[in-house]
C-alpha cells in the first residue's frame, strides 16, 4: 500500500502509546485501518507494554544457561516489577528462551540498537561511504544506500531485533511484549554476557605430519 501518513500514526500512538516503528508496522498490516491497527497491536501485547514501559523494573533474576556440551555459556539479567512475578514459571521461562537466543547468535553484541556507541555508527559510515562500489553514484543516493546497511548491521548487533529462535515470525522485543501482556509488568532485559570455550586464546598450531617423521627419523 501507499506510505503510512505520519498524521495516522500520531493518532494511533495517542491511542495505543506503542512506539513509532510499531504504529508504523501495525498500520501496514492492516492497510492503514486504524481500528484493526489497535487490535493488532492488543493481540501482539505491544499496547499494553508501551504503557507499562515508564514503570521502574528492578527486581527479577540473573539467568545462566550453558548449551550442550558446554562449549557456550550466556548470563543474563531481566528485570522485572516484583520478586513476585520474578519468581513464576513463566518469567523464568521468558529469561531461559532469552539465554537461548543469546548462544544462538554470536554477531548479538547489544541488547537495543539504542545501546550501540554513536561514535562507533559514525566510523562504519565513514567506512561505507568510501566502499568502490557506491564510487559513481550521486551523494544523495549514497547517503539513502549507506543508512540503509548501517541500519541492518545495527540490526544484527542488536538482540531485540533478531527473530525468536522457537517463533520466526516475530521478534525477541515482541516475545517481551507479550510476557509484558500476559504478566501484567514492566519487562526488561538489561545485560548479558556471553561466554564461548577458548575465545580470545591463541592456539598453537601443531603440524601432526612434521611431529611424526621428526620422532622417527624422517625427513
Amino acid at each position: 500500500m501507499a506510505e503510512i501518513p505520519a498524521k495516522l500514526v500520531k493518532e494511533l500512538r495517542g491511542k495505543t502509546g506503542a512506539g513509532m516503528m510499531d504504529c508504523k508496522k501495525a498500520l501496514k498490516e492492516t492497510e492503514g485501518d486504524l481500528e484493526k491497527a489497535v487490535e493488532w497491536l492488543r493481540q501482539k501485547g505491544i499496547s499494553s507494554a508501551a504503557k507499562k514501559e515508564g514503570r521502574v523494573a528492578a527486581e527479577g533474576l540473573v539467568h545462566s544457561y550453558i548449551h550442550v556440551g558446554a562449549r557456550i555459556g550466556v548470563l543474563v539479567e531481566v528485570n522485572c516489577e516484583t520478586d513476585f512475578v520474578a519468581k513464576g514459571d513463566d518469567f523464568k521461562s521468558l529469561a531461559q528462551d532469552v539465554a537461548m537466543q543469546i548462544a544462538a547468535c554470536p554477531n548479538v553484541e547489544y541488547v537495543k540498537v539504542d545501546e550501540i556507541p554513536q561514535e562507533w555508527i559514525e566510523k562504519e559510515k565513514a567506512i561505507e561511504m568510501g566502499r568502490e562500489d557506491l564510487a559513481e553514484k550521486p551523494e544523495n543516493i549514497r547517503e539513502k544506500i549507506v543508512q540503509g546497511r548501517i541500519d541492518k548491521r545495527l540490526k544484527e548487533l542488536s538482540l531485540v531485533d533478531q527473530p525468536f529462535i522457537k517463533d520466526q515470525n516475530i521478534t525477541v522485543d515482541e516475545l517481551v511484549k507479550k510476557t509484558v501482556a500476559q504478566l501484567g509488568e514492566n519487562i526488561r532485559i538489561r545485560r548479558f554476557a556471553r561466554f564461548v570455550l577458548g575465545e580470545g586464546i591463541e592456539k598453537e598450531e601443531v603440524d601432526f605430519a612434521a611431529e611424526v617423521a621428526a620422532q622417527t627419523g624422517g625427513k
